[in-house]
């Protein structure tokens, strides 16, 4: 209560101040009904408005901070509740025939009452249209960083078949080749083995920001579980792919990291795969993807 006060004291004096002043004025001019010319079931409908409306106002300003919006509602409320407040009152004060203002305190506030909440209900409209906005931008943000790889600055494997969904559908819609390229580590367990988790996951995010790098501005980079990168190539026939796929082996290949422990060097190899995208789906080309890949490991141990 005390906050209600302290926020919108002004709202609720104006209006107790007004109907106050609005008693008194008909209480000087005119005399108290007797009991048996009321007519209740005005009081009741009109009085029983009123409060209603009164009601509305405290639970407005209650559940609201101060502001152009509250202000318009509040104001409006206000107004609607002081016509209908004056329209109780003829009920039990008899005013003179020749009284002609007691019409206009009645009836006058009602339309100015109706026009404030018209306006306050439109920016409230407006209000919450850019509240949406904003929540809906913030769970869009909350659900991305969710698909992103927690080491590494990459996408994980959800977001990449997201991508790769909407990827596909572009490319058959315009009619251009999409393929796809794999990095995979070799003996990356080695390296976790002998120098640490925090070393391997240095490596990982030295890989990843080299890869970047190497690769295009319209390319997607996603990091798979563990030590697998694939990369989304638009716009890329196979052959393209499979000669950005040797270009990424060399340049890990060449790729001076050295270990925070002792400086030395660690030497990377990795295996490297490039599919072209057919008429299929985005599981049926990863599964082809890592069959390629997994063709790729033998050669790589014979030519070692």
């Amino acid at each position: 209560m005390k906050s209600l006060l302290k926020l919108h004291g002004m709202t609720l004096a104006g209006l107790l101040l007004a109907a106050n002043a609005g008693l008194l004025i008909y209480l000087a001019a005119g005399q108290i009904k007797p009991w048996s010319k009321i007519d209740w079931m005005d009081v009741v409908g009109e009085g029983g408005t009123c409060l209603i409306l009164c009601g509305w106002l405290l639970m407005l300003l209650h559940g609201r901070p101060a502001g152009h919006v509250t202000r318009l509602l509040s104001l409006g409320l206000s107004c609607i509740a002081f016509s209908m407040w004056m329209d109780s009152l003829d009920e039990f004060i008899q005013l003179p025939s020749e009284v002609l203002w007691d019409n206009w305190l009645e009836t006058a506030p009602m339309p100015v009452g109706m026009l404030l909440l018209t306006l306050g209900m439109y920016h409230l409209q407006q209000e919450q249209r850019a509240i949406s906005e904003q929540m809906r931008k913030r769970e869009h943000v909350l659900r991305d960083h969710r698909l992103f790889d927690k080491l590494t600055p990459l996408s994980g494997a959800q977001y990449l078949r997201l991508h790769l969904q909407q990827a596909l559908l572009q490319a058959r819609a315009e009619q251009q080749p999409l393929s796809l390229l794999a990095i995979d580590l070799d003996d990356f367990s080695q390296i976790n083995q002998r120098y640490g988790q925090d070393e391997g996951d240095q490596v990982l995010q030295a890989v990843a920001h080299l890869l970047l790098l190497n690769l295009r501005q319209q390319d997607i980079l996603c990091r798979l579980a563990g030590d697998r990168f694939v990369a989304v190539l638009p716009n890329t026939g196979e052959q393209q792919a499979q000669g950005m796929a040797d270009e990424l082996r060399q340049s890990i290949a060449s790729l001076a990291h050295r270990s925070q422990r002792h400086g030395e060097r660690l030497q990377l190899r990795a295996t490297v795969a490039a599919v072209m995208a057919l008429d299929e789906d985005e599981g049926q080309l990863l599964k082809r993807l890592n069959l390629a890949l997994a063709r790729a490991k033998p050669r790589l141990a014979r030519s070692a």
